[in-house]
């Protein structure tokens, strides 16, 4: 199996205030860190090397996933400064990846069948394949749109008849697409795919799968989805093993970080609650993220007491 490349070095600025306690992918996702699912999933479906760019808060992820022996695979790390983009990060990783390799963001949860991506993108000849769902939400995302042979023919906007594909975020790659950046240079994969499809019609090409995927996009994105996922685990909440609950409170639906106290006579609903906090006795909260309080304040929040409190 070829090695994967774990796109882990973005700000996330979508999943403020969250990520501004943790890089996305190690947000716990029903009690297990994201970037834990993903290369446990890689790992199954025969990846047996993995690299994870890095940027943003990279401690948060090196901590938690080490050289990978805990998780199945052989894991190695691409530092960006500054951060390249989706283009520019896997041009810089290229050397430890060789020819041939996945790209699977961060964010991405998904029962994809790697191994069947592989041997498509193997057989096609292609620079580029990339896993894509029908989009039956052409108003909220942007998407692909294609020829009738499954080649890639552009990028389209939201809302536009011409956008029929959902990208989740795995594709395999040859190295030599990537070749035309320059390095250490910032770079968005619309531009160059973009350019590639121009020079070589038919280079890019989609695998159309109906593989479920899970959006943590947003705070509001990141809740729904680790709830769905705790449900289908059975569990109603997601508390750290390292999260302490005081008699007399109560917890519905919220999502608990490491260290957190909640004191008695709290009522947490549908909040999610980051690493530290203390949420006070006798107190109410329905539908926010909560963190520590330091520096400077997300847009969306505000500061009480010592904690900075934004709506979801």
């Amino acid at each position: 199996m070829v090695p994967a490349l774990v796109l882990t070095a973005g700000l996330a600025t979508r999943l403020r205030p969250l990520s501004l306690v943790r890089a996305k992918a190690a947000l716990p996702v029903a009690g297990v860190p994201l970037v834990h699912r993903i290369l446990r999933t890689l790992a199954a479906g025969g990846v047996t090397d993995a690299v994870l760019n890095l940027h943003h808060l990279p401690h948060t992820l090196t901590r938690i996933v080490g050289d990978g022996s805990g998780l199945g695979v052989r894991v190695r790390y691409s530092w960006e400064v500054p951060v390249l983009g989706p283009a520019g990060g896997p041009r810089r990783a290229t050397p430890l990846l060789g020819a041939t390799f996945l790209i699977v963001n961060g964010d991405t949860l998904t029962d994809l069948d790697v191994s069947g991506l592989v041997t498509a993108h193997q057989r096609s000849g292609a620079l580029v394949t990339m896993a894509v769902v029908a989009n039956t939400q052409r108003d909220k995302y942007s998407g692909l749109s294609a020829d009738r042979n499954g080649a890639l023919t552009g990028f389209a906007k939201r809302g536009s008849p011409d956008n029929a594909f959902h990208f989740i975020g795995v594709q395999v790659v040859e190295a030599e697409a990537f070749a035309s950046i320059p390095e250490n240079v910032p770079f968005e994969t619309s531009v160059l795919y973009t350019s590639l499809i121009a020079i070589r019609p038919g280079s890019i090409r989609l695998f159309d799968t109906s593989a479920e995927f899970f959006d943590i996009g947003t705070p509001a994105d990141y809740l729904d989805t680790s709830l769905r996922i705790g449900d289908r685990e059975r569990h109603t909440a997601a508390p750290s093993s390292s999260a302490r609950v005081e008699p007399g409170a109560r917890v519905e639906r919220s999502i608990l970080w490491d260290d957190v106290v909640v004191e008695a006579g709290t009522m947490l609903r549908e909040c999610v609650v980051t690493d530290g906090v203390r949420v006070p006795a006798d107190t109410s909260w329905h539908g926010v993220t909560m963190r520590v309080a330091g520096g400077e304040l997300a847009a969306n929040e505000r500061r009480v007491d010592d904690l900075a409190i934004a709506s979801l």
